[in-house]
């Protein structure tokens, strides 16, 4: 566990930036929409709510250390209730859930009395860990909650976008990196909260590649799909090809052609792609972006050359990433929800790296061609849910999508999904065969 670094007045700064956020996401819902149909990938958006309370409960109020009884919650049979280590993914459309009243009134108190803890006592290096943990986590949901809306076909989040979705235009060509002895992951002398996958910093070589420039385009992958992509063995490996048999996709999953054009749904509307031709691709799933770089005789980055093109040699920084719409700038990324939905890959230019490459954060998660797996030395931190679980048969995802929150970013940070999800805001790049 590493400390935090973030000072207490931050702290609740961002504790009520996002509990405000995720109200903001969730307050239009009613009725049977808070329940939502049942999903095997997304939660009930009423047990979703409960649960942001029961975690900064837990960490930040109840936990004593680990092997010790946490303390008492305020609410009642709140572990069997919100516990996801605990209670089956299945099984939450069939709790006893307090309706949306009380559970907004559980996740009040909760943060009422955090704030009052680092009020008391800002100097605590474990209670402001745990706190940032829950602003992280409470972050993540809220991405979480763009995903429901889009499953379920609900209505765009309320909240005016600063930045409305426009045709754009493409750019294209590769970047030339040119390798070396590189540090993949965290510094043990790093300052501030880190998570445990991205511990800790090893040395390893990279080689020279050609990275694109920009994330593939919608029109770019509607030429995949127009050459029968779906359907020619070549393209797939033989784990993405049986995923494509059982399932039986012949293009994106939001996808429709109707009236002799494709249409893209985004949230509750249906888009035609004459209007997103050069928007990053969106909702494919490993299995297609692996099949398209087949196509295409390209391939996908590993998570290192992602994380060497955005730091470079000597590990430079993100600073701005915290800051991506100051007063008076350019947005230098597509983050913290400025934008609707993915943009056009030729706009954030201001975010450009030395090299020229577009976008690496923000707009899109990108698929990188590894699983994800533990470094050297892995210790899991308090939270052990968090990334030992899912060690070998998610694949990594680096780099943000518009719906991530700036704060969350660095240039190590590590997203995972299993090959098969379709259904999060993730596209890709591509890099140059040869070497």
């Amino acid at each position: 566990m590493k400390n935090s670094s973030t000072s207490a007045p931050i702290l609740r700064d961002w504790l009520l930036d996002t509990r405000q956020r995720s109200r903001e996401l969730y307050a239009d819902l009613n009725g049977a929409q808070l329940l939502g149909p049942r999903s095997n990938i997304v939660n009930p958006p009423l047990w979703e709510i409960g649960h942001l309370g029961w975690f900064q409960e837990h960490w930040c109020l109840r936990f004593r250390g680990d092997n010790q009884e946490l303390a008492p919650s305020i609410l009642a049979n709140a572990d069997p209730l919100y516990d996801s280590a605990t209670v089956g993914h299945s099984t939450r459309w069939d709790l006893p859930l307090p309706n949306i009243d009380l559970t907004q009134k559980y996740l009040d108190q909760v943060t009422e009395r955090v704030l009052e803890r680092l009020d008391r006592d800002p100097d605590n290096h474990v209670l402001r860990y745990f706190a940032e943990l829950a602003v992280f986590h409470e972050d993540m949901h809220g991405e979480a909650f763009f995903y429901t809306r889009q499953t379920h076909g609900y209505s765009r989040p309320r909240r005016e976008a600063s930045i409305q979705a426009a045709p754009g235009a493409s750019f294209k060509g590769d970047a030339e990196i040119p390798g070396g002895r590189f540090l993949l992951g965290v510094a043990r002398d790093t300052n501030g909260f880190v998570f445990d996958n991205e511990k800790w910093g090893h040395e390893i070589t990279v080689a020279p590649f050609r990275i694109a420039k920009a994330a593939t385009t919608h029109g770019e992958f509607r030429n995949f799909v127009a050459a029968d992509g779906y359907a020619r063995r070549e393209f797939w490996s033989d784990a993405g090809w049986a995923w494509l048999e059982k399932l039986g996709a012949r293009h994106p999953m939001y996808w429709q052609f109707r009236d002799g054009e494709w249409y893209v749904r985004e949230f509750d509307q249906w888009v035609s792609l004459r209007d997103r031709e050069h928007h990053a691709v969106i909702f494919v799933n490993w299995f297609e972006a692996d099949a398209y770089c087949r196509y295409a005789k390209r391939r996908l980055l590993t998570e290192a050359e992602w994380e060497f093109a955005a730091s470079g040699i000597e590990k430079r920084d993100v600073p701005w990433l915290q800051n991506v719409t100051s007063l008076g700038a350019p947005p230098r990324a597509n983050l913290d929800g400025i934008s609707a939905t993915a943009g056009s890959v030729s706009a954030f230019s201001a975010g450009d790296t030395p090299e020229g490459i577009r976008q690496l954060w923000g707009n899109v998660w990108e698929w990188t061609a590894d699983w994800f797996a533990p470094y050297p030395g892995f210790v899991r931190d308090p939270y052990k849910e968090y990334s030992e679980p899912w060690f070998g048969d998610h694949k990594v995802l680096r780099g943000g999508c518009f719906a991530t929150r700036s704060r969350l970013l660095r240039n190590t940070w590590r997203n995972f999904y299993t090959p098969d999800r379709r259904d999060v805001f993730a596209g890709f790049r591509t890099c140059a065969l040869e070497q």
